[in-house]
This record gives C-alpha cells, sequence and structure tokens, in this order.
C-alpha cells in the first residue's frame, strides 16, 4: 500500500500536474502536501501496529511435531563446549500451540540436534502434568529458581534454533535423563 502510495505521488502526479496549465511553484507545493500526507499516513500505520514482542531479534521455538516423526539415537552427553547437547536444560522461546502469535520463555530439556537446530522436550512445574501420560516427572533443578518440581512433554519434540536459547538452565544428572531417554526409545521410536 504505501509503494503504491509513493509511486503515485512521486511518480504520477507529477506527469498530471505537468499536464495542467499552472504557475511552476504550484507543483512544488503539491507534492511537498502530498509528501506530508503520506508521511502521516505511514506514521498513523505504525501507530496501530502491535508493538514488538520481547523476543525482537531473537528466534522463536515455533514447530513442534509428534515424538516419532523424530525419532534418532538418544545418548547422553552434555559438555560445556558452548553448544547445547543432550542433556543440557536450556531456555528459549516456545509460541502456544493453539495461538501462535503468543508464547512463553521456558526450559527445554535437549534430547537431539539437527546442525544449528535443537531437538528438545519442553518442561513444566505445573502439578497437573503429574497424571498425564504424555509427561515423565523429573524432579527440581537448577532450571527453576523456586525449586519446584518439574515435568518433560515426551509427545511433542520442539525444533529450538540454537541462536535462539539462553543457556541458563542446568544439566540433567544421567539418572533422570535416562528415564526420559527410556520413555522415547518405548513409546516413541527413539533408539
Amino acid at each position: 500500500m504505501q509503494k503504491l502510495a509513493e509511486h503515485l505521488v512521486f511518480n504520477e502526479a507529477p506527469k498530471l500536474i505537468r499536464q495542467l496549465p499552472i504557475p511552476p511553484a504550484v507543483p512544488r507545493t503539491i507534492q511537498q502536501g502530498l509528501r506530508m500526507g503520506i508521511e502521516v499516513l505511514v506514521a498513523n500505520a505504525a501507530a496501530t501496529e502491535a508493538p514488538a514482542a520481547i523476543t525482537a531479534g531473537r528466534p522463536v521455538t515455533s514447530t513442534s511435531v509428534p515424538t516419532a516423526h523424530r525419532a534418532r539415537r538418544v545418548t547422553y552427553a552434555p559438555d560445556l563446549d558452548g553448544r547445547a547437547d543432550p542433556g543440557e536444560v536450556v531456555w528459549t522461546w516456545v509460541v502456544y500451540e493453539d495461538d501462535p502469535t503468543r508464547g512463553k520463555d521456558r526450559p527445554v530439556l535437549v534430547v537431539g540436534r539437527d546442525h544449528r537446530t535443537l531437538l528438545g522436550l519442553m518442561l513444566s512445574s505445573q502439578n497437573h502434568h503429574a497424571d498425564d501420560t504424555n509427561w515423565v516427572g523429573i524432579g527440581a533443578g537448577g532450571w527453576d529458581y523456586d525449586g519446584r518440581p518439574s515435568w518433560v512433554r515426551l509427545d511433542r519434540v520442539l525444533d529450538v534454533p540454537e541462536e535462539g536459547i539462553r543457556r541458563e538452565g542446568a544439566i540433567l544428572d544421567r539418572t533422570t535423563f535416562e528415564l526420559v531417554a527410556t520413555r522415547l526409545r518405548a513409546e516413541y521410536s527413539w533408539s
């Protein structure tokens, strides 16, 4: 819309004005008036747009797939080498499944990788997950500042852009990671 308006104001209007029998100063005045009008319209359009999200400039986790679709070998391999590895809990912005325009910064357990995309399982400290078969309890850890017990969602794998993470979480201990890995192997065709 803005490009069309600019084209009309700066290209077509001057051609039309040149064809009219008017003093030379008038076209410049009209063009300046039209330019100011366009600037006001553009400013009003920008003011009505939603404010920038808190994730502006940071890639977000917006893709999730059924866990069996990402089946692969799962191995405990945390290494503080600057890259997130399976067994580490990292933080990333995850969009809501039911409303992709909204989301939440949350901890995610890394269980694999595809080049620069991490494969992660979402964590939650909501107690109602204790009775949900798609979630497994992993207890409390450094990823929760209040020391609350957490659960890992097993039925959806998140594609997490590595450049969109914060490594403020923790390393899950091997025994707890193996609880998650065992369920992935038994129920979701991971090896």
